[in-house]
């Protein structure tokens, strides 16, 4: 441990004796953290900063957007309206599989293991901080 890391840890545990965390909001629930783990180093702060910004990957926005079409699909009563959010499902999985592929993602462990964690939270409604409709 160097010499920061030994002030911030006694700094710490200062603040634990005297109580200064006791009845913080959220107390008792997991803390919701930012997992940037799957990001190469060097691209984590450009990352950071293009979701502070509101804007998200254009595979996640057409991720997004396959989302949105297969609940529609699931909704829909009409065949015809059906079939055209099928076709439009079909170009956009297309669309999704070629940049998976040029980004190297399709081959990647970590993108694997996350793919359903994104799933949910896009049919969760979040975004993951982006406010791109």
């Amino acid at each position: 441990m160097d010499w920061m890391s030994s002030i911030i840890e006694e700094k710490i545990q200062e603040a634990i004796r005297k109580g200064e965390f006791d009845n913080l909001p959220g107390a008792g629930r997991p803390l919701q953290l930012e997992d940037a783990s799957g990001v190469p180093e060097e691209l984590r702060a450009s990352y950071k900063l293009l979701k502070n910004a509101g804007m998200i990957p254009e595979e996640m926005q057409i991720r997004k957007e396959m989302v949105t079409l297969e609940q529609l699909i699931a909704c829909c009563r009409n065949d015809q309206e059906r079939a055209r959010l099928n076709q439009q499902l079909s170009l956009k999985k297309m669309r999704y599989q070629s940049l998976m592929e040029v980004r190297g993602w399709s081959h990647s462990a970590t993108f694997a293991r996350y793919e359903d964690k994104l799933r949910e939270k896009l049919l969760s409604g979040e975004d993951g901080g982006g406010k791109r409709e």
